[in-house]
Formats: C-alpha cells, structure tokens, sequence
C-alpha cells in the first residue's frame, strides 16, 4: 500500500494497494507504479509501507522503487523489522554467511530443484513458507538436503513466539503431532557438509547409496546427495560408483 502526500506537507487520504489478495498481474503492478510515479514527479511524496514486516521483502513493490530510481527519484530506506534476520539471531545456526530464498515453490517437483540448486551454498538458507504446506517442506528438505540442522520460527515477535530446532524428520515430526499448524512460519536449514571430505572409498559410498534408496529416494537423488555431502561433482560420484548400485 502506499500512501501520499502533498508538496505542502499536509497528509491527504488518498492510498493505492498495489498487490491484492487475488495476486493481480505484473501489468497492474506497472500500471498502478507508472500513477504513483507520475505523483512523484508532480512533487508528491509517496510512503511504501507493508501489513507485516519490512516491504518488499517476499513483498511487492520493488518495480516502483525500480523505476523511481531510474527516474532520479530519491528513495529512502527507513529501517524495520525483517522476520529472516530475526530468526537467523535466535537461531543458533551460523550467522556470518546466509541466504535469503523467500517462498519455495508450491509444487514439490519444482520446490525439490530449488532445494538442490541451493543444496551447495555454504551459507544458511532462510525461507519463508506457509502453514499448511510445512510438513511438505520439511519432508522435501529431509530427502534433498539430509540430515542438516533446521529450526523452525514461528510468529516471531508475537506472543505465540516459538522455536523448533533439530532436523527436517524431527521438527516434521512434532509438528504432526499437533493440530492445525498456524501463524507465520520462518524455516532456517544449516550448512551441508564441508566439501573436500575425501576419505570414502567407493564401496562406502555405494552403501549410502543403497541405504539412501531404501529411505525412499530415487537412484539420481541419491546420487546427488552423496555428490553434495562428500564435495564431490556428479559426474565423479557416478564413476566411483561404478554406474551401478
């Protein structure tokens, strides 16, 4: 939502939303910035604000400040509170590098390969994700990225604040033993393994495999865990294994 201003100082009522709950298109996102910027330009001031959090964080709005920056337009930042960053200091995992991922996709195929695109960073990975497709995510993280530290943060700063730590299975776990899940859900994944671990023999990586397969996952996904816990590249994982189980 952002709300204006005129050029002598006095607050007027006017507000324009620019994302509704009905997800509206990128070109009713532009049109409504090209208003708001032609405003500007007339010597408006425009105030961006957001219902939860800090905006255009997982947020809509970074076309406007795109195009006003573009236009000479100055932009300033005034500071707020980010659900992420909160998190990361309650979490206990490792601060000095981390990644941000917002939303993962709502399809699991496609949640899956983001989830082993980012398997390799070292860094902690930070998403967002909503309540009733939690234990998805959690289930999806468990088979991709193995058994990493995860902790669960939900409604951060509200009186319901709760952390969950342990790994996917175990905080899946006890949140399939409550009820309905609710409120806002931060989900923040340790790093991997530190790559260059080069002491497995290739007998001990084929029984990660078969033990990984038994667990449910396919020959490929398999093959890329292993690939990713040991620093190894696929392609050298496949020839230690010998092309076979």
């Amino acid at each position: 939502m952002f709300a204006c201003k005129s050029s002598a100082g006095q607050a007027t009522r006017s507000a324009t939303s620019i994302h509704e709950s009905n997800h509206e298109n990128e070109h009713s996102e532009a049109e409504r910035s090209e208003e708001l910027l032609r405003r500007l330009e007339e010597g408006e001031s425009v105030a961006l604000v957001s219902d939860a959090g800090t905006p255009l964080v997982s947020d809509p709005g970074y076309r406007l400040v795109r195009k006003a920056v573009e236009r000479g337009i100055r932009v300033i930042p005034i500071p707020g509170p980010t659900a992420a960053v909160a998190a990361l200091s309650a979490s206990g995992l490792e601060t000095d590098r981390f990644l941000f991922g917002g939303f993962l996709p709502r399809k699991r195929g496609e949640r899956r390969k983001v989830l082993e695109e980012l398997g390799g960073v070292a860094a902690t990975l930070i998403f967002y994700e909503a309540p009733h497709r939690i234990l998805e995510t959690l289930e999806d993280i468990e088979a991709v990225l193995g058994n990493r530290p995860v902790v669960l943060a939900r409604e951060i700063t509200k009186l319901h604040e709760e952390f969950l730590r342990g790994t996917a299975a175990g905080v899946r776990e006890e949140l399939g033993r409550r009820g309905a899940i609710r409120g806002e859900i931060t989900l923040l994944v340790g790093r991997g393994a530190k790559p260059g671990r080069g002491d497995a023999t290739p007998e001990d990586l084929r029984r990660e495999q078969r033990q990984l397969e038994r667990e449910g996952l396919t020959r490929m996904e398999a093959i890329k865990r292993i690939a990713r816990e040991h620093g190894l590249t696929k392609r050298d994982t496949y020839r230690l294994l010998g092309g076979k189980s």
